[in-house]
């Protein structure tokens, strides 16, 4: 596919989505923007939130992904499934029952604003690295495959991208994002069946062929038993991706805010149940995707594409797919599910981003309705320039899978968010936020250095994805202990 055809699909793509913003964004309301005046549809809210978890991480880098680790991130992604069931029953009934626009007003109520504020610090940090790391990944690709055929640099390609997102939200919010999202969820599902489908038809094998043929075999590992002081252990996978969920999910202002649209709390509930069984399988088929598309690789001598001359696995899908060998179609659905998967996660991180920032920081509701939009629309537009700057750092650094590097950096940032809500909903104490603030951060400081300890030095031991939950559990112990002996909760 030649860059000129890239570039007429990706702008009669946007300008769809501003056709949606405009019949959603009339009021331009703070309520809106927030909430979706608690009126949004719990099945589109359900369908949407697939497309913004998976994104363009899952959408490129699982596939990706396969070539080393076969299948065995399901592991994950059934923890994943564990962990919706705790948000839905667990923090979904606590959000409701105090009317919470930011979820991080529940450790205000809890503890005080102070200690608010440092929640939604840590939020902060979390998403603009998730959505930096979930937007740099499709940002390269739309680099290696159109911008670089016009001549602009990587900075100019992110700033495209992002402005882009900013203008079809920057009114409607949330409101317009529950209503893009569903467009986009069906551009990603439906692109990875046709692509399934394609690279089969290619092979002439049909499905149930390759199922019984020694190619699938090379990549079909699930579960690893072996050893539990492998990185991919089954515990420590299911354990590591129950907590990745309850955080990234559950404490996450992002994926919350959707929630919260829905007129009741058992709407939300009945969201985030349904989305949780789809996302499984949806994920599956990507898992699956990958396998095929390796064994297409070697069957056609398809080399791993470089960048700045290492073999980047992350590339394999789109070096297919825009090639042109396999056909049009799938080019363009590749690429509608490569541009919708980058939109679904950064348009609803950005509105997240701004709603907490106005929400928990700046207190936005103790203005003026006038300065209350003005205030929203500056912090909106100071934040997509932040994005911009972490992304373009992001491609000076990171030589790894990005999924991999995504749920790494999870383990140390969201960390101190599942101790501290943690603090809050199981004890009956208070703290001083001074106490709270020093304590996160040593936290992250003393499992960063855990993080590091050579596995010779551990009995062979290799630290994988439950870093989270020991995050957690030290964040929560340190706050335990240094607890405020004279003061307890008195009313729940």
């Amino acid at each position: 596919m030649n860059s000129s055809t890239i570039a007429i699909l990706l702008i009669s793509y946007f300008l769809v989505l501003l056709l949606i913003a405009k019949f959603t964004s009339k009021s331009d309301s703070n309520e809106d923007f927030f909430r979706a005046n608690r009126k949004a549809p719990w099945y589109l809210v359900a369908f949407g939130m697939v497309g913004t978890s998976l994104s363009g991480v899952t959408f490129i880098s699982v596939p990706g992904w396969v070539g080393a680790t076969e299948m065995t991130y399901l592991q994950v992604v059934f923890g994943y499934l564990a962990g919706y069931l705790v948000v839905a029953y667990v923090l979904l009934p606590l959000y409701y029952r105090q009317n919470l626009i930011s979820i991080y007003g529940y450790l205000g109520n809890r503890f005080d604003v102070k200690t608010q504020q440092i929640g939604s610090f840590f939020f902060f940090v979390s998403r603009i690295l998730g959505a930096a790391f979930r937007l740099y990944l499709v940002a390269i690709v739309l680099q290696e495959f159109l911008f670089s055929a016009m001549g602009l640099p990587f900075e100019v390609t992110v700033i495209i991208s992002v402005f882009l997102i900013w203008i079809y939200t920057h009114k409607g919010g949330i409101k317009t994002i529950i209503i893009t999202d569903t467009l986009q969820t069906f551009f990603m599902m439906a692109a990875v069946v046709f692509a399934i489908s394609s690279i089969l038809q290619s092979l002439d094998l049909t499905l149930v062929e390759y199922l019984q043929s020694p190619a699938f075999d090379s990549y079909n590992q699930v579960f690893i038993f072996d050893s539990l002081l492998s990185k991919s252990h089954f515990v420590k996978s299911f354990v590591g991706g129950m907590f990745i969920t309850i955080c990234m999910t559950g404490l996450d202002q992002d994926m919350m805010q959707k929630n919260l649209s829905c007129k009741s709390l058992e709407d939300a509930q009945k969201n985030m149940v349904s989305f949780s069984f789809v996302l499984v399988l949806v994920t599956f088929l990507f898992v699956f995707l990958g396998g095929l598309l390796f064994y297409y690789s070697e069957q056609n001598s398809i080399g791993i594409p470089l960048m700045n001359g290492t073999p980047k696995t992350d590339l394999l899908f789109p070096e297919i797919a825009l090639s042109g060998e396999l056909g049009i179609g799938l080019s363009v659905f590749f690429l509608l599910g490569l541009i919708a998967a980058a939109y679904s996660s950064a348009d609803s991180a950005l509105t997240a981003l701004t709603t907490a920032f106005c929400i928990d920081f700046i207190k936005i509701e103790n203005l003026d309705k006038n300065s209350q939009q003005k205030m929203r629309k500056k912090v909106h537009i100071g934040l997509s320039f932040l994005l911009v700057l972490v992304i373009v750092i992001f491609n000076r650094v990171i030589s790894t899978n990005v999924i991999d590097s995504l749920l790494v950096v999870a383990g140390y940032t969201y960390g101190p968010l599942l101790g501290l809500f943690c603090f809050g909903m199981f004890t009956k104490h208070q703290i001083k936020p001074k106490k709270i603030m020093l304590i996160c951060l040593s936290a992250v400081v003393i499992i960063a250095l855990i993080a590091q300890i050579p596995a010779e030095k551990v009995g062979g031991y290799v630290i994988g994805y439950e870093l989270l939950p020991l995050n957690g559990l030290l964040t929560f112990s340190l706050l335990y202990l240094f607890r405020d002996r004279a003061k307890t909760l008195t009313t729940s």
